[in-house]
């Protein structure tokens, strides 16, 4: 099978999640992904679920994938010779130290460049490679934090709440992928390599969309408002009689559709809600506790039917036990097999971006710590073992 990466070298220096998940989309579509590790491994390792008996992490699992990996004590010499000599005629290096970390340790763009030219760079980070917080360390929690996206989410009277995936490392993850290969686009036209700079703090702030549009427009500060959207309504989440179900009610048609489908078409001539504009501003709390009281009269499946024959975007609030086990999540092979050599059959997320002639597979599972190291540095088994000796592997 073609794969759209096939021959492209990465050297992936990266830990935790940002920049791991950047290396699995790449490897994932066929990138040659040689992770290289410091020789305690990779701090996500430890993260949790571990598999009793293997030890292994289903965290580290599931974002290293299809990649090789060794280890490599890079503040040592002669690891640092074994680096520079890898990086030789790598098309990619991805990194995720904390800004200024590879200069110190002499693997920053400036000295790689010197070695490979024409070398993809690419870095992600906290706060990015300039900046007054450049140096500062960051967790996704803090990104969130500090970007604006926790003071917006949860209730107007609740504390701040984390949005509970880690969108800050998955999007600067993404966000760096998209990056590498604009780079790399670019190097094929001209030759030239250049450095790539994510910033977790940026990815967030980023994706703030009308909070930012709502201050430097209108001067407002937006705050919490729940599962409601300040641009569009009826856009929410409703109870109902086993659950909760998604409306998205996001233009006057829909609305026209939607009231005679609920049965309340006297809507459609009250002045609160003529425009989309309008519903916004009146939506609370008439509006919203009348399309409670009917949802509240149906199931989630009831609603669900009744809305897909409609047209109108609804959707069952599911678990993550429903999530996996929807038709539509298994025909759309976003759940897949993996069999790793200790920690057994490991079943995660598949591939998300479906391509007709170089589609993205998971062929082989993550590597144990140090695996690959006679493969990816070309040594014997006796230089090996006197790497590992010398602390150097």
């Amino acid at each position: 099978m073609k794969k759209a990466l096939e021959g492209i070298k990465v050297v992936d220096l990266t830990s935790a999640l940002s920049g791991p998940f950047c290396t699995m989309m790449l490897a994932d579509y066929g990138a040659d992904v040689l992770k290289i590790e410091p020789l305690h491994g990779d701090q996500c390792r430890t993260w949790g679920p571990i598999d009793e008996k293997s030890g292994e992490s289903g965290f580290y699992c599931y974002v290293n994938r299809n990649k090789k990996g060794a280890t490599l004590n890079l503040k040592s010499e002669k690891g640092k010779q074994m680096f520079y000599d890898l990086v030789k005629d790598a098309d990619i290096l991805v990194e995720n130290y904390r800004g200024g970390v590879t200069k110190k340790l002499g693997i920053d763009y400036e000295t790689v460049k010197k070695i490979n030219p024409s070398i993809i760079y690419a870095s992600c980070s906290g706060f990015g490679q300039y900046g007054p917080l450049t140096h500062r360390a960051c967790y996704d929690i803090v990104a969130q934090a500090m970007g604006g996206m926790v003071n917006l989410t949860g209730f107007k009277d609740t504390d701040p709440v984390k949005v509970g995936p880690s969108v800050a490392d998955h999007v600067s993850g993404i966000y760096l992928t998209v990056g590498v290969l604009a780079a790399l686009h670019h190097r094929d036209m001209t030759g030239e390599g250049q450095q790539v700079d994510v910033s977790m703090f940026d990815t967030i702030f980023s994706l703030l969309e009308n909070a930012l549009v709502n201050y430097t427009m209108a001067g407002e500060i937006s705050q919490r408002n729940g599962n409601i959207d300040p641009s569009i309504a009826p856009f929410d989440i409703f109870p109902c009689k086993d659950g909760f179900t998604a409306l998205g009610v996001g233009n006057d048609r829909l609305f026209d559709t939607f009231c005679h489908t609920i049965g309340h078409e006297e809507l459609l001539s009250d002045p609160r809600y003529e425009t989309n504009d309008l519903r916004c501003k009146n939506y609370l709390p008439e509006l919203q506790e009348l399309i409670r009281g009917w949802c509240m009269e149906h199931t989630k499946k009831e609603i669900e039917y009744i809305m897909d024959e409609a047209g109108i975007p609804c959707g069952p609030v599911l678990d993550v036990k429903e999530a996996i086990e929807h038709p539509h999540t298994q025909a759309r092979e976003m759940m897949v097999h993996c069999e790793h050599p200790t920690a057994g059959d490991l079943y995660f997320q598949g591939c998300v971006t479906k391509m007709s002639e170089t589609p993205g597979v998971v062929e082989t599972p993550s590597p144990l710590l140090g695996e690959h190291n006679r493969e990816i540095f070309g040594l014997t088994e006796e230089e090996e073992a006197q790497l590992k000796e010398e602390g150097v592997i």
